[in-house]
């Protein structure tokens, strides 16, 4: 009798990816990475065991967003204290902080429960094009279509 194979997690070999977001779709980007963190593209994916890989996004700045939602995507936030939600805009976000975009759009994508604060972990993002991860040697990671 066969059995389905289970990966483990100490069995799983971890690579580092590089992505360039520079004129890249915010949405076609954000799941393509969250499929190589969670390690879709890997042929031993085990859904409840981390079999993915780092991703480092570079260029979060020039990132593109279609239609009008520069002005009409909104991002909420609230302190816990009565009147403290804040809004912003996916522009004056873009424009303060680029990577918190991204951060957003990819955690959106991954599995609301431990293993996907798990994950989480697993993403860089940098506003330009340097950063620290040199050492990891990551790969240089092409978008399907």
């Amino acid at each position: 009798m066969r059995t389905t194979y289970m990966a483990k997690a100490n069995e799983v070999d971890r690579k580092w990816y590089i992505i360039d977001a520079a004129g890249q779709t915010l949405g076609r980007l954000a799941s393509e990475a969250a499929a190589i963190m969670r390690g879709k593209h890997k042929p031993q994916f085990t859904p409840h065991v981390d079999t993915g890989d780092f991703v480092i996004i570079i260029n979060a700045e020039k990132i593109r967003l279609t239609g009008k939602k520069l002005q009409t995507k909104k991002y909420y936030r609230h302190s816990g204290y009565p009147g403290g939600l804040k809004v912003a805009t996916a522009g004056d976000l873009l424009e303060k902080r680029p990577e918190r975009v991204l951060e957003h759009a990819v955690h959106g994508m991954l599995p609301k429960n431990r293993l996907g604060e798990k994950l989480k972990l697993k993403l860089k993002v940098y506003a330009g094009s340097e950063h620290p991860h040199a050492a990891q040697q990551p790969e240089h990671w092409e978008l399907q279509g």
